[in-house]
């Protein structure tokens, strides 16, 4: 690791805590606007997302890299983090899921889920476009090629976005899956591109585990963006092909499977899944068990795939928090 690469990841993760202390200490809109409640009965804030989106583009815009590739990755994961906050404050949670959405403004309406839906498949292609060619591809030739290089980066950016933030269910998770998915793009140096967004979100982690944050759709959209982005611009072509296929296999998987059982019943998943996390038995004796727990009435769904932008949360798993008009105390995810 360079030293470059050192000291983005430092700024990100220093920018990210000075953030948050900052937010903290001043919500916008005040506290409540952030303010959820989770499944223990505790008060949880949404801060953690803005803070760790602001830790990722600041460090991204001083790690080693091309002027484009570092442009392109704060373009990801500001428009990510933009509107995955639209859609965490201004939400109503009264359409869920791509059909959901779609099926809305076939009545015309718009929700703001097909807001976020448009608008980060609209950031991950002006990120892709601002990327250029990645390196490993720079010398082929042809403008079908190019044409290929853009449609397949901007769908690694924008379901990037989305997968992560299905994973956002318990306390931790979605961080941990996104320093995983970190690992696996080091080899091929795509991990330089990935340190800055996963030091402010490793710099958090503390915050999230200990249930007193969350990444809400604004936080997990910003990580998934920047590491959609950071193999985009590290994976040769093949590799990018491979990867998107992964990520739209997960995100129509989530509509038929719940992850939540999956990683409960395999037990390395489980282990891991709750590693660093507070026990179950600190719950008040009135909680919901983490297990059984039911979503709220008014639960919005979890995160938005692409090109199904909006997915509904995945079968049988307590949807993420949503929001509520302005003002209100609304329920956390049931994690």
């Amino acid at each position: 690791m360079s030293a470059r690469t050192i000291s983005a990841a430092v700024a990100a993760a220093a920018m990210a805590r000075l953030s948050y202390s900052v937010l903290r200490g001043r919500p916008p809109g005040g506290a409540a606007k952030w303010e959820r409640t989770n499944h223990r009965g505790e008060p949880i804030t949404l801060l953690e997302g803005p803070a760790v989106a602001l830790g990722g583009v600041a460090g991204s815009l001083v790690a080693g890299g091309s002027g484009r590739e570092l442009l392109a990755a704060a373009i990801a994961g500001a428009g990510a983090a933009a509107f995955g906050g639209y859609d965490d404050l201004a939400g109503n949670g009264g359409k869920r899921g791509f059909r959901g959405h779609l099926g809305a403004l076939g009545k015309g309406e718009l929700t703001t889920g097909a807001v976020k839906l448009a608008g980060i498949s609209a950031t991950g292609l002006v990120a892709a476009i601002v990327a250029g060619r990645p390196g490993p591809d720079a010398e082929a030739p042809g403008p079908a090629g190019a044409v290929a290089d853009v449609v397949i980066n901007a769908g690694l950016i924008a379901g990037g976005a989305n997968l992560l933030n299905l994973f956002d269910l318990r306390p931790g998770r979605a961080i941990k899956v996104a320093l995983l998915a970190g690992g696996l793009l080091a080899p091929s140096g795509g991990g330089a591109a990935a340190a800055a967004p996963l030091a402010a979100a490793a710099a958090l982690l503390p915050e999230d585990l200990g249930e007193r944050s969350m990444l809400g759709d604004g936080g997990a959209n910003a990580l998934g963006a920047m590491l959609g982005a950071a193999a985009a611009t590290s994976l040769p072509r093949p590799a990018r092909i491979a990867a998107l296929g992964v990520i739209v296999g997960l995100t129509a998987a989530s509509e038929v499977v719940s992850f939540s059982q999956v990683i409960d019943r395999t037990p390395a998943l489980h282990w891991a899944d709750r590693l660093g996390r507070r026990p179950a038995e600190s719950s008040p004796a009135n909680a919901v068990p983490e297990a059984d727990a039911a979503p709220e009435a008014d639960a919005a769904p979890e995160a938005d795939a692409v090109p199904e932008a909006d997915a509904e949360p995945e079968a049988g798993a307590p949807p993420q928090a949503d929001a509520t008009p302005a003002g209100a105390v609304r329920p956390a995810e049931a994690r």
